[in-house]
């Protein structure tokens, strides 16, 4: 008995010490850090870039958009290649796409291009976003994971307060510009690469397996026909129409056929097998609602911000604070809590119901609703946000093999990059009509040249409008948002039921390498 437990532990995966893990950290940090000023230092900056680019209000929905498609069209691939292959060299060439992808960004001619380099840093991105949390898990055990969640909840506060600051100042500097806020990241993502190749050290696992790349191919094209569709309905063609018909017809079936090869498939890039696991089927359910609601709302705060408001890029990065401190602040509070008590059902309970007590709050938002007031209820929201996202992923790496690590975690990933693109794609699509509407319910024939010339679906320069139509078309805006947040309210109330029926099981106490080595001792009879 003694001779079996001893045999293969020291071959396969010591204990990873705790000067080592943060060593390896460091390059992940870094990496996650670039990944959250991409998309944060361009928030406050897109009004700027779709002026000047000459772009509409669906071009600023699909800058968004693409980058999450992307991101999460390849996040199920990137997991299972890290459960085939060098996790380190996977990490590497993630950020290498996305050094492309922001250099094609800060030098674009036109939105066209922009389009596309978004879709390579979204890639890049994907892989960042499934690796960083695969290796976490894999170095880490859960009893312990709490503690560097939070970790990572700093810096992702850190990038996220960064962000919006730095991408107004780079605006509102006129020998400086929009274009900065891509190139920015890139020297930050080098450095990210040198440090994980100086750091990290993980055994190599290699399978000789075939990746699914037929499934991957389906996922990717039924997601994509269904954002397609969510973002063009209402303005190019009509909800109830043929067009609705037959993309969402063929998004499905083309789901539907992903499904029948994912289940045949000797390598699945999403085992479906893993949502035979209550704790991973619920936290996924709640994970895509949770992206629909945070990511489809808080995508046009920027925007309600400088035209509802009027105010510049740098005050709206100002007035995004409060929500970036109140989620920095509970994910790392929270993270160290989990640690030290075990017990981590609580804090996805209450992170639940103060993210909808922050909808519901932000969905009374209008032109005149004060700073302190929106400051509130946005920090109410971040406060929500940060103990659900990050503890969903916990729970579900706790109660799955550690053979199904990287699937699992890239499985959820997606799932909630995919409620957030859909999310960010048709409520951006509602937004745009019900501005469309109100601006003809109040404008009349001058709503046809977008309150005052040009596209009636251009974004707005306030700046070159008179008074009184500056002031109608802040009220259609900020009336339009708060519509935005109404309708996350019910997905929100979805997401806390599924949050509710998740069973708490006791977290391990093995990192995801030991566990692994475990797995394959009993397997093999040693």
């Amino acid at each position: 008995m003694t001779t079996t437990s001893a045999q293969p532990e020291p071959a396969a995966a010591a204990p990873t010490s705790r000067r080592k893990v943060l060593q390896a950290l460091s390059g992940l940090m870094v990496g996650m850090f670039v990944s959250i000023l991409a998309s944060t230092v361009v928030a406050n900056a897109l009004p700027r870039i779709i002026t000047d680019l000459q772009g509409t209000q669906t071009v600023y929905t699909w800058i968004v958009t693409t980058e999450l498609l992307a991101m999460t069209a390849t996040v199920p691939l990137w997991g299972k290649m890290a459960d085939l292959y060098n996790k380190k060299l996977l990490i590497q060439l993630s950020l290498g796409l996305f050094v492309v992808g922001s250099l094609i960004a800060g030098l674009t001619p036109n939105v066209e291009i922009l389009i596309v380099s978004r879709a390579v840093q979204g890639v890049g991105a994907g892989g960042m976003t499934a690796l960083s949390m695969v290796v976490m898990a894999a170095m880490i055990p859960p009893r312990e994971l709490g503690r560097y969640s939070g970790i990572f909840g700093a810096v992702f506060g850190v990038g996220t307060v960064a962000g919006p600051l730095i991408g107004g100042v780079l605006v509102d500097t006129s020998w400086l510009g929009w274009r900065w806020c891509f190139l920015l990241g890139v020297p930050f993502t080098i450095v990210a690469i040198i440090l994980l190749q100086r750091t990290l050290d993980l055994p190599v696992v290699r399978k000789e397996v075939k990746i699914d790349y037929l499934g991957a191919l389906l996922i990717t094209a039924g997601v994509s026909t269904l954002l397609i569709w969510s973002s063009l309905a209402g303005n190019q063609f009509e909800w109830g129409s043929w067009w609705t018909v037959g993309l969402v017809g063929g998004g499905v079936i083309i789901l539907a056929l992903a499904v029948w090869v994912e289940s045949r498939a000797a390598e699945p890039i999403i085992p479906l097998t893993i949502f035979r696991n209550r704790t991973v089927a619920l936290a996924t359910v709640a994970s895509a609602l949770v992206g629909v609601a945070m990511f489809g709302g808080t995508v046009f705060l920027s925007q309600y911000f400088q035209v509802a408001l009027g105010k510049s890029p740098t005050v709206a990065g100002l007035m995004s604070l409060p929500m970036v401190f109140g989620l920095l602040v509970s994910s790392t509070v929270a993270g160290q809590l989990i640690t030290k008590t075990g017990r981590w059902k609580g804090f996805l309970v209450a992170g639940g119901i103060v993210m909808l007590a922050g909808m519901g709050l932000l969905s009374t938002i209008d032109g005149q609703t004060g700073t302190v007031m929106l400051g509130v209820y946005m920090a109410v929201l971040g406060i929500g946000v940060g103990m659900l996202m990050q503890n969903l992923v916990l729970a579900a790496q706790n109660d799955v093999p550690a053979a199904d690590l990287g699937s699992t975690t890239s499985a959820l990933t997606f799932f909630r990059s995919m409620g957030g693109t859909i999310g960010v794609s048709a409520l951006g699509a509602v937004l745009a009509n019900r501005v469309t509407t109100l601006l003809t319910e109040k404008l009349g024939p001058m709503a046809a040249a977008g309150g005052g010339g040009g596209d009636a679906h251009a974004v707005p320069d306030i700046s070159k409008l008179p008074a009184p139509v500056v002031r109608i078309i802040q009220d259609v805006y900020a009336t339009a948002t708060a519509e935005l947040f109404l309708i996350g309210v019910p997905l929100t109330v979805l997401a806390l039921v599924a949050v509710l029926f998740i069973k708490e099981k006791p977290l391990a106490t093995l990192s995801g390498e030991e566990r692994l080595a475990r797995e394959r001792a009993a397997a093999s009879g040693h």
